[in-house]
């Protein structure tokens, strides 16, 4: 995992600073012992040791591709993070993960993307929901803040801005 992740720091609604920094939480495997600190476990961890986990301090979830949400609904209050792992570059599960996680289920804490992932899916990705990205290592993370300026105009709605731009301009002229 790299050591580096890319935040986006005022999420959802307003301005967002996007900023590189120190990731300072670990992820663990399986069957990993747990280090001390900040953590993220596979749900399959979670689910068995959870009260152990609530009790150490800070620790995040994160989910496969193909894992449900729905596992996690009921303790998403309790978690500052949740992660999302994209298993290969073209794998977009993950993104209908972020929408039902901050959508459906209401989750305000830090929305993770891991794994293969790169410069061209960030601003999908910040769209679906997601704040936080943890680039491979052979990518760089300086690099792909730029990909938030790639696009100024958004047509669709979604979750970091629900309302369509033809209601936006439909809204804009009936107030001419």
């Amino acid at each position: 995992m790299s050591e580096h992740v890319i935040r986006l720091i005022g999420y959802p609604g307003g301005t967002t600073l996007r900023r590189v920094e120190q990731d300072e939480w670990t992820h663990v495997a399986v069957d990993g012992v747990l280090p001390g600190g900040r953590v993220i476990v596979p749900l399959a961890v979670w689910k068995a040791r959870r009260d152990e986990l609530l009790a150490r301090g800070p620790v995040g979830v994160w989910l496969a591709a193909g894992e449900e949400p729905t596992e996690l609904a009921g303790d998403l209050a309790r978690l500052p993070l949740v992660a999302v792992e994209f298993p290969k570059y073209g794998d977009g599960r993950g993104n209908s993960t972020g929408v039902l996680l901050r959508t459906r289920h209401g989750f305000r804490g830090e929305l993770r993307a891991f794994g293969d992932i790169g410069r061209d899916h960030l601003f999908d990705l910040a769209r679906c929901g997601f704040d936080a990205f943890v680039l491979p290592a052979h990518r760089d993370p300086e690099d792909a803040l730029a990909a938030f300026g790639d696009f100024t105009l958004r047509y669709q709605g979604s979750v970091d801005d629900p309302v369509p731009l033809f209601r936006k301009r439909a809204a804009a002229g009936a107030l001419q």
